[in-house]
């Protein structure tokens, strides 16, 4: 049955962040449904996530024909969190009011032959612009940088440190799209047309307070393995322990190669120590040929750890306290949550209680295959940006 949820908050509160919903099938009509209840010509930007199912070509242009001067970004999910919750199949999306926000974007194409001495220069660009167009929202303005990239680029690495060394003080926060558990094509959404091989880089700038975050369920284990064979490049590790990787990680792991997928990986993620702290290091599949394949940067010689999950719900509600406190009271989280962890938390039945978490929060976002944090591309954590009142 098709649905449409939204907060209208123009009903109650003119300035507040806005969200809407809908799973309508047909693009248009989808498109009809959540401008009618952001109402565009208030807003000084827009952010929307959409699932792969719709004809984006079609999408696309029922955006445009209601989206006349205004700064609409965003990308493909592998779900949606949405004002209702947890779900998949929709188009869910966040506006931002003008009488407190500003939002400038840029898009760079061709990552294969991304010019990072360029691409700075075009970020300086972009920083002036956002302080210029921001100027008549007060003298406190604070700001982010909400990046979105194509999710099989795999060149998240590399361009997270070229744009976050160009964006200076601005911190940034983001995610790499989606296509659910596909992995066959992700796009992102920029000057009116959704692209693949593309990235795009937004600055937020609020007279509100702002914290970007990042947060992880998991923990090092006592289970070490050291990746003996790998392909940088693909991503691709072929040997873990001298052994062929999949059987490998699957001994480890206590369970037989054909069990190993999503389930698997997101239960037991190898972690790795960098600068005093662990990090995911996602698996995205294991490959008939014996390898398997990373999310991340993966190289040979890197000695990994297998994580352990720690009380998901208990972290999730620790993490929203401090968030409330750090922006004096939260107005909207965007939230931008790795697909495994929505695997993970479906394996431990505990989707219906987060969904409700995430509600009560007021957390608005979707599930990556990646996320950015800073100058980090990281795995299997819950990142965005926390929005005051």
């Amino acid at each position: 049955m098709p649905l449409m949820i939204d907060d209208r908050p123009p009903l109650r509160d003119p300035d507040a962040v806005r969200t809407a919903s809908t799973n309508v099938d047909d693009p248009d009509a989808a498109a009809q449904a959540l401008f009618a209840a952001l109402d565009p010509p208030s807003l000084a930007g827009l952010l929307l996530f959409s699932s792969s199912r719709y004809d984006l070509a079609a999408l696309a242009a029922a955006i445009n024909r209601r989206s006349e001067g205004l700064c609409v970004v965003g990308c493909t999910s592998s779900g949606e969190i949405t004002p209702q919750g947890i779900a998949e199949g929709t188009i869910t999306a966040i506006g931002f009011p003008a009488s407190h926000f500003t939002l400038n974007a840029v898009r760079f194409d061709h990552l294969d032959s991304f010019d990072a001495s360029n691409a700075q220069s075009v970020i300086r660009g972009l920083v002036a612009d956002a302080a210029e167009a921001s100027r008549g929202l007060g003298a406190a303005i604070s700001r982010a940088a909400i990046f979105l990239v194509d999710g099989l680029s795999h060149r998240e690495e590399m361009l997270t440190v070229t744009v976050q060394d160009a964006l200076g003080d601005i911190p940034l926060i983001g995610g790499s799209s989606g296509d659910g558990l596909d992995f066959r094509e992700t796009f992102i959404f920029q000057d009116g047309a959704f692209r693949r091989d593309a990235a795009l880089v937004a600055i937020l700038s609020s007279s509100r307070p702002m914290k970007v975050f990042r947060s992880q369920h998991y923990q090092p284990g006592t289970v070490k393995m050291v990746i003996t064979g790998a392909d940088p490049v693909g991503r691709v590790v072929t040997e873990i322990n001298a052994e062929p990787a999949a059987s490998e990680y699957a001994r480890l792991t206590g369970v037989s190669v054909d069990q190993l997928g999503p389930s698997v990986f997101a239960s037991r993620p190898p972690m790795v120590r960098a600068g005093g702290e662990y990090y995911v290091r996602s698996i995205q599949t294991a490959n008939p040929d014996g390898s398997l394949t990373f999310y991340c940067a993966i190289d040979e010689g890197v000695v990994l750890t297998l994580g352990e999950g720690r009380d998901i719900l208990k972290g999730l509600e620790t993490l929203f306290d401090e968030l409330d406190a750090a922006v004096a009271g939260i107005d909207r989280i965007v939230g931008f949550e790795c697909v495994l962890n929505k695997v993970e938390v479906e394996q431990r039945q505990l989707t219906r209680k987060v969904s409700a978490m995430f509600v009560e929060r007021r957390v608005t976002g979707f599930n990556t295959y990646g996320e950015q944090f800073h100058a980090l591309h990281v795995n299997q954590t819950f990142s965005g940006l926390a929005i005051g009142r």
